[in-house]
């Protein structure tokens, strides 16, 4: 009878496949796989400056990089990785946008950050800190990334309910105000010692005689640069075109690396550490790209989110391309990732240090970059299956409410 009731309605009545129980789910859009094609991208970019963690220590540099001692091969590929946290932040804050679209109100999208902000501040202390010192319990923790990301979920739970101007404005304000503070500091003892180093000075609190804090990423530039994504969040809505969405990343882009330039050319304004002629023209470009990441200067954050608002534009480009498709893999499964990738090379360390022992004096290592990228290739084919059936499984149950935090 059903069968039957159905095949007389009007066609125009009959609901259309996305609302059918037994028809797949529309496949997402170019806008979005470039998302998560961008987002897979620095995570796969991340591991490589973790596996020069892991296995490069003896070459390992200071924060900035002494780009006239450094081999160009280590500088080049540490800068880099100074994509990944940038670009991957900014994609947090318009993903928030792009969800809130989803959720129909600002409370939802609000209750989501503040819930899923909680998550990676208690993520980072319990389960990332342990997959780095091996401690339990620990004497250090490190507050790093993830941690920054939890925070800046945090703050942006609170800006949402601004108007969008005032998002930018106050994004604009954290980014390019930031390192007019950078001569403010507090003593160990002061009210705002703990607050600060949190915010913008990076160091130590002592929590006990026994347990010691590292704030490794002031969050207050980080909560300017979630707050610009989510501001950016429109330009993904589904009725803005292509090319008008094209015309804004391209000029953003192009907007950001000329003020970069400009800025850092007469050493202007943008960060305390200043570039100055080296004894080579590749030592000099070193020197002038040699920009400060613990906070992250202006220059920092031009520079790199710059870039990463043009690889946005190119990927969506070129659409639904099969190197494009494995990228989205990565991305649609961050957090997974980012936890195998850390106890991955744990226990690959611990297992090369017990059968081969400390071939580096201190340290276990490899003795050359190529090494490392050829580490890297390795590894990131290795956990492409995982990361993928994880991400299936993400997409199929729905259900489980903790897996969309991963």
């Amino acid at each position: 009878m059903k069968r039957y009731f159905i095949t007389i309605l009007p066609r125009s009545l009959v609901l259309p496949p996305p609302f059918s129980m037994s028809s797949p789910a529309a496949p997402p859009s170019s806008r979005l796989l470039a998302i998560d094609a961008l987002r897979g991208l620095v995570i796969v970019i991340m591991l490589l400056d973790h596996v020069r963690e892991t296995v490069f220590l003896h070459h390992q540099v200071g924060d900035p990089m002494d780009a006239a001692a450094t081999e160009p091969v280590l500088f080049f590929s540490r800068l880099l990785a100074h994509l990944c946290a940038p670009v991957f932040v900014f994609l947090t804050g318009l993903s928030a946008w792009l969800y809130g679209q989803k959720a129909g109100s600002t409370r939802e999208v609000a209750a989501f950050l503040a819930k899923r902000g909680l998550f990676l501040v208690a993520l980072e202390v319990i389960v990332v800190n342990f997959a780095w010192t091996g401690q339990f319990p620990p004497t250090v923790v490190y507050l790093q990334v993830i941690w920054a990301i939890g925070l800046s979920m945090l703050a942006l739970a609170a800006l949402v309910w601004l108007p969008r101007t005032a998002l930018v404005m106050v994004g604009v304000a954290l980014v390019a105000g930031h390192n007019a503070l950078d001569g403010v500091h507090f003593a160990a003892g002061h009210a705002m010692h703990v607050p600060w180093a949190i915010l913008h000075d990076r160091g130590w609190l002592a929590v006990s005689e026994s347990l010691r804090l590292r704030t490794s990423y002031p969050v207050l530039p980080w909560i300017g640069v979630i707050a610009l994504g989510y501001a950016a969040g429109p330009w993904f809505g589904k009725a803005t075109a292509p090319a008008l969405r094209a015309r804004w990343l391209w000029t953003a882009g192009l907007s950001a690396l000329a003020a970069f330039t400009l800025l850092r050319a007469f050493n202007a304004y943008g960060q305390a550490q200043t570039w100055q002629p080296q004894d080579t023209l590749l030592r000099t470009i070193m020197d002038v790209v040699n920009i400060t990441k613990y906070p992250p200067s202006l220059f920092f954050l031009l520079l790199t989110l710059g870039l990463g608002l043009l690889l946005l534009a190119c990927i969506e480009r070129a659409g639904e391309a099969r190197w494009v498709r494995a990228l989205c893999v990565y991305g649609a499964a961050p957090m997974f990732f980012y936890l195998l990738h850390l106890y991955v090379l744990k226990g690959l360390y611990l297992v090369c240090v017990a059968v081969w022992g400390l071939n580096q004096g201190k340290y276990f290592g490899v003795d050359s970059m190529a090494a490392v990228w050829l580490i890297t290739v390795l590894l990131a084919v290795a956990l492409y299956l995982p990361v993928r059936a994880f991400g299936r499984l993400k997409a199929r149950r729905r259900d489980i409410a903790w897996l969309k935090y991963l």
